[in-house]
């Protein structure tokens, strides 16, 4: 798939361990990034993650743990990449958990962790990104949503996970809105059903759920230096779902 020039690009994907974040990771490196592989637990799959990254392109990568939950450790693995790969130009956030489960039935401590990796993640790492793009010509920050949850979908079965993806959409908007001077984009991909996702419908768009490549397209539209004017945007990856179908 053709995309964007990324040479002399910092991209850091967090999640990049593992499933979209990792394919996501692995774009970047085809098309010349310098690729950071962020994890939290999973070391031995990230080192797997930047040798394929090198393989494929990618003239420098490394892997760098830390839990986008936590202010001080956000710093410290925004820290280790600057040192290492220079300040990042390319922001994905990726990591959000999801609890399929009814609301009355998830524990607190899981309910939170929900709210935390999906939205207080994506504040603290963007807020963390935002300055040395802000000083440089380019700044791309790209957030994962969730198909419909910006019209306010929302079900008992795993509602901290709607609220979460809306509030990465609310903040998506606010933060191109709050960066429209400078020379930073900031925009959201919300996929519904993923193949690597853990649950399946009985039906789906298209007979099929969407493939890496299909999210790996808006990615690449979104870097594009072209794309400088397109912020606050959500393309949704949903084959045409229409959820409130009767």
């Amino acid at each position: 798939m053709d995309g964007p020039d990324l040479s002399d690009r910092t991209v850091l994907v967090t999640g990049s361990a593992r499933g979209v974040g990792r394919e996501l990771l692995l774009s970047t490196a085809d098309r010349g990034a310098k690729t950071a592989v962020h994890y939290h637990m999973s070391a031995d799959a990230a080192r797997e993650v930047a040798a394929e990254a090198e393989e494929r392109g990618a003239p420098e990568t490394m892997t760098v743990q830390g839990d986008v939950t936590d202010p001080e450790s956000v710093d410290g693995l925004f820290s280790a990449v600057e040192a290492e790969l220079g300040s990042v130009d390319v922001l994905v956030n990726n990591v959000g958990d999801f609890a399929p489960a009814h609301w009355a039935d998830i524990e607190f401590e899981t309910w939170n962790r929900v709210l935390e990796t999906n939205l207080n993640g994506t504040y603290l790492c963007s807020k963390r990104a935002l300055p040395a793009m802000c000083e440089g010509d380019y700044g791309r920050i790209v957030n994962i949503g969730y198909a419909s949850s910006g019209k306010g979908l929302v079900s008992p079965k795993n509602f901290p996970y709607f609220v979460a993806k809306a509030g990465v959409l609310m903040f998506t908007r606010m933060l191109a809105a709050d960066t429209q001077n400078d020379p930073v984009t900031v925009n959201a991909i919300s996929p519904y059903v993923v193949e690597n996702s853990d649950e399946f419908p009985d039906e789906l768009p298209q007979d099929r759920p969407a493939n890496f490549e299909d999210l790996i397209a808006p990615l690449y539209f979104f870097l594009d230096p072209d794309s400088e004017y397109i912020s606050g945007e959500n393309i949704e990856v949903d084959g045409g779902w229409l959820p409130e179908r009767v």
